[in-house]
């Protein structure tokens, strides 16, 4: 009898708290794409909409939610991508946010923009959580894809 690991295909974005926290992005294997919780960040690694913070460091308030979810799928799309995935193929997701009203308000509307949908096809999750990796962040999202093609 072997042991043998399933083989997994990973993906990073090269930005540099990936190394220094030790992780990647997004994980496949088999036919699951596991990707990691993703922020607004661009290509340089700067985020993208920072939250205006207040004197204790805290976001004063959420107005950038909106746009920090749209760059935050965009950079979803990014690694899916990579494996020849969409997010048609996403089966659930998990948004974790500073303040669930504004969330959910601005999540509605990106999310249905974003799938190209009124009623997104993947089980979805909107939870809210007291701080997220970097003070002027509102939102982290993780999702879950399968696909018909194994990892190479």
């Amino acid at each position: 009898m072997t042991n043998s690991k399933p083989s997994k295909k990973v993906e990073n974005h090269g930005v540099a708290w990936e190394h220094a926290f030790g992780y990647v992005q997004a994980v496949q294997v088999k036919d699951t794409i596991y990707v990691s919780g993703q922020l607004s960040h661009d290509d340089n690694g700067n985020l993208v909409a920072p939250a205006e913070l207040d004197e204790d460091k805290r976001p004063a308030d959420f107005s950038q939610m909106e746009s920090q979810i749209r760059q935050t799928y965009v950079n979803a799309q990014t690694l899916l991508a990579r494996y020849g995935a969409t997010l048609d193929d996403v089966v659930e997701e998990t948004l974790y946010v500073l303040d669930v009203p504004s969330a959910f308000a601005a999540g509605s509307k990106v999310r249905k923009e974003m799938y190209g949908t009124d009623v997104p096809q993947c089980a979805s999750n909107l939870i809210g959580v007291s701080a997220l990796a970097f003070p002027e962040q509102l939102v982290e999202i993780t999702f879950r894809a399968i696909i018909n093609r194994p990892a190479v």
